[in-house]
């Protein structure tokens, strides 16, 4: 490892001005090129101390033996340089982007004296035309074999062509009318190109001017009594408009734009990217990479705009890129995209209407494509293999750890405090096995206490199954047994409890007397989504009960550090450990089950009125309550003989209501905030 002391420049000999810098290994290698307005105050970044670095950022400059530094005269020449530099030399610490399938487009081959329609994949050819990228191969071929009924452009290879050609013989295609055969010389090669720009014309998005001259030619011929080509003029309009319909229209105004979007974790990021031309989108496509170096969404949409238009030029670059969030340095970065494309090009954040609206549509694609990502990797029986090992010869344990409980504290400023415990065996989630937790032993805000008490609850319930069944012999060090329940509202269950989903619709497992398992189990790890003061306050509560046969680690979101009891220092795995992976994984469903239980619980709260507090008072005669009256204000004035003219309602019911209301806590009023005005409650709606 090397000291970035022993090469860092001298004082004053980096250049305050913009430019591309290279990091090189000890074997002279490039493992890191990045661009800065200011090299030396991007430099200095680097050379701080280490301690001050984030991990990544760490790594690269002790793994590097030198720094080198080209000066450019302008930000948009840095960015040329910086992706130029990046393709070349395909640094280890740079993001790359890769496509994560080889996308086909339709290409139009304008290079050719006999341009040819065709499906292509791979790297872009000069001189051809290319729309797309599709999903599949089949919608490029159902899309042009509508199109060739009125573009009859070539298709066929050159082997087939030359040989219609020597034979004289055009081939099928030429026989039923969708080629018009320049093999055999049914038009000129000026004919023949003509069709080819008309067809490229059309699919760029210029659908409406070409249809409307196809209807007027087809009501003229109509006149001319000539309808038998009034018919086929008529066919051709239904096949190009059968042709537009495969692709929705988003976007009202015609426009042609890029909307890219982004998914990320602390690991890896997915890029997503809808091309959209003349109103409709005419392709997607989607990458996804590991966050080798640290940067945020910016970064990671800098590096999407360089890997998606380093190589185009012209109306390949979009009018319109809409984006998550600008880039660094967003006027250079337009005006690299403006100088590629040849005119200006808008780049910014859509915040209202269709646009903004399709964003969240692109958004969407890129969660899904990062789930389905992290899924196929976890899906992998060898890479969880892998990972369990791991885990286990990081954290010094005997054997892989085949059940993982993991536990997350939520809630809001201190309010609605909850808990969340997930269960992953052999790598893979069990959510019938989930639990949830209300904090009861307190309030407030204090998540190691909460970590505490959620600690010992669990656990002294594993200790009385074990009692219950034997398998322990004497009573367990707790102070008698558990009066908190297991999960989320009141104690566990005493008579026999009916099958039924939990939240997340998985099954519970049950006992043979028809009984669920609740905490019969115990793990062989318990990891907590925290540093060493929630480690601290898990192990404290294990010894408080007298467990000492569970390891117990913390998973640090910030910089993704394993924390141990009674270690000063964490485990740091590498970053493309399987292990670290998995644990990451863990640790982001029980987060992810604490704040759904956490915002449901808020939800309940915030939608509770006086009346929950009858007893016995149904929703049913709830609703009838403040549908007579019209709101809970004004059920509050009514007398109780007023009550009791409700149907279903009885004197004794209307006496509780009249009570449950003057009792009631004064609800906060609601506050207009353009305005200021207090907002009288007259809807019938319930506030906290």
């Amino acid at each position: 490892m090397a000291d970035p002391s022993s090469y860092r420049p001298k004082p004053g000999q980096i250049p305050d001005s913009p430019g591309v810098y290279k990091f090189r290994d000890e074997h002279r290698r490039v493992i890191y090129v990045g661009k800065a307005k200011s090299l030396r105050q991007r430099l200095a970044n680097y050379f701080q101390d280490l301690s001050g670095l984030h991990p990544r950022t760490r790594t690269m400059v002790t793994t590097a033996a030198s720094v080198e530094w080209t000066v450019v005269s302008t930000e948009v020449e840095a960015l040329q340089l910086e992706y130029s530099w990046i393709k070349e030399f395909d640094p280890r610490f740079n993001v790359k982007y890769r496509d994560d399938k080889s996308y086909p487009y339709l290409a139009v081959t304008l290079n050719e004296e006999f341009p040819r329609v065709q499906v292509m994949r791979g790297a872009k050819k000069k001189g051809v035309r290319y729309f797309g990228p599709y999903g599949h191969a089949w919608a490029i071929r159902e899309t042009v074999d509508l199109m060739l009924r009125v573009f009859p452009v070539r298709t066929c290879s050159t082997g087939v062509f030359k040989n219609a050609a020597r034979s004289g013989r055009p081939c099928l295609l030429g026989y039923i009318g969708k080629c018009s055969a320049p093999c055999v010389g049914r038009v000129t090669p000026e004919e023949h190109r003509e069709l080819a720009d008309d067809f490229c014309d059309f699919m760029a998005g210029r659908t409406g001017t070409y249809i409307r001259r196809l209807e007027k030619d087809m009501m003229a011929a109509a006149e001319e009594m000539e309808y038998e080509r009034a018919a086929r003029l008529r066919d051709d309009v239904e096949a190009l408009k059968r042709a537009m319909e495969k692709s929705a229209v988003v976007l009202a105004d015609a426009t042609d734009a890029d909307l890219i979007a982004v998914a990320e974790d602390e690991l890896e990021a997915a890029v997503q990217i809808f091309h959209v031309r003349g109103g409709r989108v005419r392709g997607q496509r989607g990458w996804v990479t590991d966050k080798v170096e640290n940067v945020d969404t910016s970064g990671l949409v800098e590096h999407a705009l360089q890997q998606l238009y380093g190589e185009e030029t012209g109306d390949s670059v979009p009018k319109e890129v809409l984006v998550p969030a600008l880039p660094e340095d967003p006027e250079a970065v337009s005006q690299w995209l403006a100088d590629r494309r040849g005119s200006q090009v808008s780049l910014r954040i859509p915040q209202r209407g269709d646009k903004k609206d399709l964003m969240v549509t692109v958004q969407r694609n890129a969660q899904q494509a990062l789930g389905l990502h992290k899924t196929k990797r976890a899906s992998d029986l060898t890479t969880r293999s892998r990972a369990l090992e791991e885990i286990a010869e990081a954290l010094g344990l005997d054997t892989a750890p085949l059940r993982i409980e993991c536990f997350d504290i939520s809630h809001l400023q201190g309010d609605d405090v909850v808990a969340s415990m997930v269960v992953f065996e052999d790598g893979l989630a069990r959510k019938g096995e989930y639990r949830r937790f209300q904090i009861k032993g307190f309030e407030g805000q204090d998540d190691v206490r909460s970590m505490h008490e959620v600690i010992s609850r669990r656990f002294r319930r594993y200790l009385q199954e074990k009692e219950r069944t034997g398998e322990w012999e004497e009573g367990p060090a707790t102070d008698g047994p558990a009066t908190d329940g297991p999960a989320a509202d009141g104690p566990a269950p005493t008579g026999p409890v009916p099958a039924g989903p939990d939240e997340d619709g998985a099954a519970e497992p049950r006992e043979d007397d028809g009984r669920p398992k609740r905490f019969a189990y115990p793990p062989q790890l318990l990891v907590v989504d925290g540093g060493q003061p929630q480690v601290a306050a898990a192990r404290r509560a294990l010894d408080e009960l007298g467990i000492d046969d569970i390891a117990v680690c913390g998973l640090a979101k910030r910089l993704e550090e394993v924390w141990l009891p009674d270690d000063d220092d964490p485990v740091v795995l590498p970053r493309s450990s399987e292990g670290l992976y998995l644990l990451q994984r863990v640790r982001d469903e029980a987060h992810r089950f604490a704040i759904t239980y956490q915002r449901a619980k808020r939800a309940k709260r915030i939608r509770s009125s006086p009346l929950d507090a009858v007893a016995g008072l149904g929703e049913t005669r709830k609703q009838a309550l403040i549908k007579h009256f019209g709101s809970v204000k004004k059920l509050k004035q009514a007398t109780i003989d007023e009550i009791c003219e409700v149907p279903g309602i009885g004197r004794r019911t209307a006496e509780s209501v009249a009570v449950a209301l003057a009792t009631a806590v004064p609800a906060t009023p609601a506050v207009n905030t353009a305005t200021g005005e207090i907002i009288e409650e007259d809807d019938g709606g319930s506030t906290t």
